[in-house]
């Protein structure tokens, strides 16, 4: 499974986040700012999973039919998953 670069930097920038995050308690910041960052970080992972899926959809559907599992239960899995996670 290939991941694209765009991809990598969104998951580096939203470790860079939690970094922030825990310094900011650390801090003893307002809960107010702390809970806005982790909701940007929430949002920001569900975009980078959705890209994910989306660009890998084809070969996860094709990879799980040689292994004997139908088109619909490979879709079906990837919209478990991204559904899951919200």
């Amino acid at each position: 499974m290939k991941h694209n670069q765009k991809v990598i930097n969104r998951i580096k920038r939203s470790e860079g986040q939690m970094r922030g995050v825990l310094k900011m308690m650390e801090e003893g910041q307002e809960c107010k700012d702390i809970v806005t960052q982790l909701s940007a970080i929430r949002t920001s992972i569900d975009r980078a999973m959705g890209i994910i899926v989306a660009e890998n959809l084809v070969e996860c559907v094709s990879d799980s039919m040689n292994e004997g599992i139908s088109r619909e239960e490979s879709i079906q899995e990837a919209i478990d998953l991204l559904v899951k996670s919200r």
